[in-house]
């Protein structure tokens, strides 16, 4: 193969735990060139990723007209990471010649020519390990053990960039971040234990950065202690402005999304806060990197055991985030 196009058009945290197969493939094939397909908010994190040639964004091929999003699509296989009914048609009208795709679709029967078959909700693996299922039509034998896969967060460079003038007196090298909300995508723990977290925090005189949308920020922004030691960075940062704000702190706290997968490939300190429920359980989510960990209430919560409804993520004790944080800091 002399071009691969890969396809996840969904959202930060799924996009990193995608990059992992992006690394094999290069490995397997040196001069491949690899395009990211993805959602036009993701493009700073295919562009942080080395291994990654270019990046093609949905929003800007379904722009166009399709004589000209048939050309982009010219390669040699499409991965369908992430199904995507619009896309797999574009891609058969291409007629890339190898078409990948799940066997769990009924769209990808008319438009893929590869067809995997594997589960995702009662699996067993990692998030990056089932992507990988994808690949065995391109020779991989087996599934690669998920200590295998941390190598691969070394492709992750992070770019310089200005940060906004309201960071300008923190110490980022002690600073922790706190994420509290997630868009709706995860079970959530409380803002009060948030702000009782950022308490603690700075009795210790560690800095304490709330990052989040614009929207987000205004669920929080009052509540949050006046102190030179506190910041609100919500609704101040691009994306790439916090994946490089991530990269500098020395720890990062939220639920399973964005900027805990981020602050995994970034090598700090991350903290995931989890439900034993599945499939959204940490042995599904967590973030890969060496430096990441994750917290539950309960591992062997007897609702989340039976797949019931359950907030048992809003009981996890400040004093046990607290400890993960700074346990051999």
């Amino acid at each position: 193969m002399n071009k691969i196009i890969v396809s996840r058009t969904d959202s930060i945290g799924d996009v990193l735990l995608t990059l992992p197969v992006c690394a094999w493939l290069k490995e397997r094939f040196p001069t491949l060139k690899i395009i990211f397909l993805g959602k036009e908010y993701t493009r700073q994190i295919s562009e942080a990723y080395t291994i990654i040639d270019e990046f093609l964004s949905e929003e800007e091929l379904l722009n166009l007209p399709t004589s000209q999003r048939i050309a982009l699509l010219q390669a040699d296989a499409i991965l369908h990471v992430f199904p995507n009914k619009i896309i797999a048609s574009l891609a058969k009208k291409a007629k890339v010649p190898l078409r990948i795709g799940t066997s769990h679709r009924a769209f990808h029967l008319l438009t893929c020519n590869k067809r995997v078959s594997f589960t995702r909700k009662k699996s067993e693996l990692h998030e990056a390990q089932l992507n990988f299922n994808l690949l065995k039509p391109l020779g991989l034998s087996t599934i690669p053990e998920l200590q295998a896969l941390q190598q691969y967060t070394r492709y992750f460079q992070v770019k310089p960039i200005e940060l906004p003038e309201i960071l300008s007196t923190i110490d980022l090298k002690k600073a922790i971040i706190l994420h509290p909300k997630s868009k709706g995508s995860a079970l959530e723990w409380p803002v009060e234990s948030y702000l009782s977290l950022t308490v603690e925090l700075i009795k210790r005189q560690i800095p304490v950065l709330f990052t989040g949308t614009k929207e987000e920020g205004n669920f929080f922004r009052q509540m949050l202690p006046s102190h030179p030691l506190v910041v609100d960075t919500s609704g101040h940062l691009s994306l790439a402005q916090l994946i490089l704000l991530i990269s500098k702190v020395n720890g990062l706290v939220a639920c399973s999304t964005g900027p805990y997968h981020l602050a995994g490939f970034c090598g700090i300190r991350a903290v995931g806060l989890f439900s034993e429920k599945r499939p959204i359980h940490p042995g599904r989510w967590h973030a890969l990197g060496k430096n990441s960990t994750w917290i539950t209430f309960d591992e062997n919560c007897p609702n989340c055991r039976k797949r019931k409804n359950c907030l048992c993520i809003e009981q996890i004790p400040v004093s046990k985030v607290l400890n993960a944080l700074l346990s051999n800091a």
